[in-house]
């Protein structure tokens, strides 16, 4: 799979990395796009831009999903009026952003990205730290030079998303040959790609995302530069790369990602820990985190609920017993040497990812369970039962169980106990006692669940 992902399986096309001045016009009969396949919001402001006299077309994501027989999320459009212009023509309109100034138009739920037409920087724009800025390694940290439809073509990062529609004339119109590279399922860099990377590294893990997503094969050229460049990941804020990890993750195609992110060695930039963890344990680590990736998927493709703390607790965990008993060899109690290393593997992770405290705080509780689980004498299983985290807790403990973990059947211990009734839980906590007493050989084995409660209206991600 990895290997079909990294190839270029046609060649590139001549002069395809040449600027385009003209671009290949596809008319109404040469395309399959209808203009009610779009939100008939953004074909209101394509409409209203151009009636106002500026240059406006619906663009990216949403025109190559379309053409791939794909449902967008959302709606982006592409201008020649400012920021200010657009929010002039709507009153339902906000200017956000200050490293990529966009425009909000409101409606209801619904939010149409607009997008004012950005030109390279030039020296002289560089000059003007409010309009153009780059770090020392030319990552860019302002973009708001604006240019021409030619010159933004040659701005977007990938030939699939370099794609103009226009819902008045109904026709495409392509700067780079996007269309030949969609039909041949082909994800190419627009320009020099490692010169595209050091302007925006996260342009890596969008090669990644996309290529996961579509199941499309990555140029030769845009892939060879990831692996030398991908320690530039580390110079992006971290509440953007907890974005982009939510994107790569929570697509529908995150166990696919996650081997290509290894391959590309761009993991270790994402989650240092883990990555040493993977190469410490590798069996254990790759299991645990591509079973989680990929029950989310499944849920995702079933259009169930999802929440990011059960999955960046699966990607987290393989980090974490080596420091929670390096802890308890230093005399630290088993409970609080689990909450000192949770605490601090979390406090690390977010130097990288500013994972939220929404999920952060959940993280904790599912990590805190596992050392939870195992003590059941007493009334200690019938409270653990009562937990609003208890059935996060046990999921994630079985997750443990089907990477090679070994519990001591704890997993089924606890299905068999939810499933039991009160005098049979009674005789459970009796036998514990006396296997601990070294009177008894084990606790009695009671016919297996067939449901190993995982019932899907019950799962932990709900």
């Amino acid at each position: 799979m990895l290997k079909k992902l990294f190839q270029s399986f046609r060649p590139p096309v001549p002069g395809q990395h040449h600027r385009r001045t003209t671009p290949e016009v596809i008319n109404k009969s040469q395309h399959s796009l209808q203009r009610s396949q779009f939100s008939r919001h953004a074909v209101g402001i394509v409409e209203r831009l151009q009636a106002a006299g500026y240059q406006a077309y619906l663009v990216g994501g949403c025109v190559r999903d379309l053409m791939l027989g794909i449902s967008p999320k959302d709606f982006d459009v592409a201008t020649s009026a400012t920021p200010e212009q657009v929010r002039a023509e709507f009153r339902n309109a906000r200017i956000i952003g200050r490293r990529f100034k966009l425009v909000h138009v409101h409606f209801g739920r619904e939010i149409i990205e607009v997008a004012t037409f950005r030109a390279p920087h030039s020296d002289e724009d560089q000059a003007d730290s409010h309009r153009s800025s780059h770090n020392a390694s030319g990552r860019i940290l302002r973009d708001n030079v604006y240019g021409t439809l030619e010159e933004d073509a040659q701005r977007r990062d990938f030939t699939i998303n370099a794609l103009y529609y226009d819902p008045v004339n109904e026709r495409v119109l392509d700067y780079a040959n996007g269309v030949h590279d969609i039909r041949n399922r082909l994800l190419r860099l627009i320009g020099d790609p490692t010169h595209r990377y050091q302007e925006d590294p996260v342009r890596m893990l969008r090669a990644v995302r996309f290529a996961a997503k579509l199941n499309f094969g990555i140029e030769k050229h845009t892939v060879q530069p990831i692996r030398q460049l991908a320690k530039l990941l580390r110079e992006i804020p971290p509440a953007r790369l907890f974005e982009e990890t939510l994107k790569l993750f929570l697509n529908g195609q995150g166990a696919i990602a996650f081997e290509m992110l290894v391959d590309l060695e761009l993991f270790e930039p994402l989650f240092p820990a883990s990555a040493h963890a993977l190469e410490e344990r590798p069996n254990y680590t790759h299991s645990l985190i591509s079973q989680a990736l990929a029950n989310t998927d499944l849920r995702v493709k079933q259009g169930k609920p999802v929440t990011p703390a059960f999955l960046f607790a699966a990607l987290l965990w393989p980090a974490l017993p080596s420091r929670v008993l390096y802890l308890q060899s230093q005399g630290v109690p088993p409970i609080p040497a689990m909450n000192g290393a949770a605490h601090d593997l979390i406090a690390e992770q977010c130097q990288r990812i500013a994972i939220p405290k929404r999920f952060t705080l959940p993280i904790r509780e599912i990590w805190d369970m596992q050392e939870r689980l195992p003590r059941r004498s007493g009334k200690r299983a019938d409270m653990m039962l009562d937990n609003p985290r208890f059935r996060a807790g046990y999921d994630f403990l079985l997750l443990r169980e089907s990477a090679g973990e070994e519990t001591d059947d704890l997993g089924q211990w606890w299905t068999d106990y939810q499933d039991a009734n009160d005098s049979e839980r009674r005789e459970m906590i009796r036998e514990l006692g006396s296997r601990d007493d070294g009177t008894s050989a084990g606790p009695r084995k009671r016919k297996r669940s067939g449901s190993k409660r995982k019932r899907d209206d019950e799962q932990a991600w709900d």
